[in-house]
């Protein structure tokens, strides 16, 4: 069995690599929130979904979090009726993204807070880390 001390260093760089990816895939999420499709007619930019899974680190006896799959939202998307736009098809209707801002939006904070919180058990790892090593130098 591997010391605490680097258990928590693992799990919590696990974290943040986990939240790392999230918030990528969220910030792509709200850049394509607009984009339509490049032909009339065709499939705009669909919502990604990022899933995680829980894997078992032998070496230190502790779990860790990584990313299972990052797969497209099958939600339908967004229709408008706008037959001057590039992208209608020939109802001149325009398939937009199934992209909700707002859910975007907290999807990144809750990524954003789980990453400072993996961010906050490295510093008192750390921390705890260098109090061990004075401890043995004294």
């Amino acid at each position: 069995m591997s010391d605490p001390l680097s258990a928590a260093f693992r799990i919590a760089a696990s974290g943040l690599e986990a939240q790392s990816t999230r918030m990528r895939v969220v910030a792509e999420n709200i850049a394509n929130a607009d984009s339509t499709a490049s032909t009339p007619g065709g499939d705009p930019f669909r919502r990604k979904i990022v899933s995680f899974e829980t894997t078992l680190d032998r070496v230190g006896e502790a779990r860790l979090v990584r990313i299972k799959r990052v797969a497209e939202d099958e939600r339908p998307f967004r229709v408008e009726y706008d037959p001057s736009h590039p992208a209608a098809d020939d109802k001149g209707v325009v398939k937009l993204p199934n992209v909700d801002q707002l859910v975007e939006l907290a999807d990144m904070r809750e990524a954003n807070r789980s990453y400072q919180a993996a961010l906050q058990i490295v510093r008192q790892a750390r921390e705890l880390h260098a109090m061990t090593i004075d401890l043995l130098k004294g």
